[in-house]
């Protein structure tokens, strides 16, 4: 990272709007907290700043797994609609790189979701590899319904998860969709009982993903990204040569010897 960025990202941290970072260096997790009152309701500046903070947990080596999770038992209702009205035209077509930043990290991203998870909090979630929800969570794309549309990618995204027909339900009336359909549909990851249960189960993901070669990870998490809409003969071949540089790394090697000697394997990543 030059030094010209890295205080432009400073900076950018400097003071954060509506969001909270932690960092529990034990489980090797990066929360990223929405909090801003009334439910987390997401500010336009906002977003330049969680791009920005999950880069920063993405070069953090005591992050091995970023988690987004909404602040007092809620994710988020969405965008600060009123404060829109304050924002210059140009340059809002760059709100889905912002809220993209999950998607082009090396790491795994969880979206933890409770109770609401709507408009772009619901975009942002939809970048994340992990959608863990509270059974009694909603998901929705709702701007339609104030004379507008999805403008952070997630109907690109949802489209791309659950098809075209189901995405235009969805989007087309603003419909609030419960966990338990948007699990069926795909959307989901998994649906806990409560938010007790939820935590178990972030921690559970987290362990289990953080006991894994970061190398490994974030190779395989490349290809399916980038190969998602491409043809079969482009994914086929980027798994193949991937498959290939892992070949020759610390941690295939370390894995394997593992395997045989039937004990825990250390990465490094690398």
């Amino acid at each position: 990272m030059t030094d010209d960025y890295a205080k432009q990202r400073a900076e950018i941290l400097e003071d954060l709007d509506g969001l909270r970072i932690e960092v529990d260096k034990e489980k090797r997790i990066g929360w990223l907290y929405l909090d801003r009152e009334p439910l987390n309701i997401v500010a336009y500046g906002a977003r330049n700043q969680i791009r920005a903070i999950i880069e920063a947990f993405d070069e953090d080596d005591d992050v091995g797994v970023i988690v987004i999770r909404g602040n007092g038992g809620v994710y988020t209702s969405g965008g600060d609609v009123r404060g829109f009205f304050d924002v210059p035209r140009n340059g809002m077509s760059h709100m889905s790189w912002n809220i993209s930043a999950p998607a082009r990290a090396s790491k795994p991203v969880i979206a933890a979701l409770e109770k609401y998870a709507f408009g772009v909090g619901f975009e942002l979630s939809l970048a994340c590899d992990f959608r863990l929800a509270t059974k009694d969570t909603l998901v929705g794309l709702p701007e339609v319904s104030i004379g507008q549309m999805p403008g952070s990618g997630g109907a690109i995204r949802l489209t791309s998860l659950i098809g075209l027909a189901r995405a235009k339900k969805m989007v087309f009336l603003g419909e609030r969709v419960p966990a338990e359909t948007a699990l069926d549909w795909g959307i989901l990851t998994d649906v806990a009982e409560d938010q007790a249960a939820l935590d178990e189960m972030i921690e559970k993901y987290a362990a289990r993903l953080n006991a894994l070669s970061p190398l490994a990870l974030a190779t395989v998490k490349g290809v399916m990204n980038t190969a998602f809409d491409s043809t079969l003969d482009f994914g086929m071949n980027l798994e193949g040569q991937a498959y290939e540089k892992l070949r020759d790394s610390y941690d295939y090697t370390e894995g394997a010897n593992a395997f045989f000697e039937k004990r825990k394997a250390v990465y490094k990543g690398e």
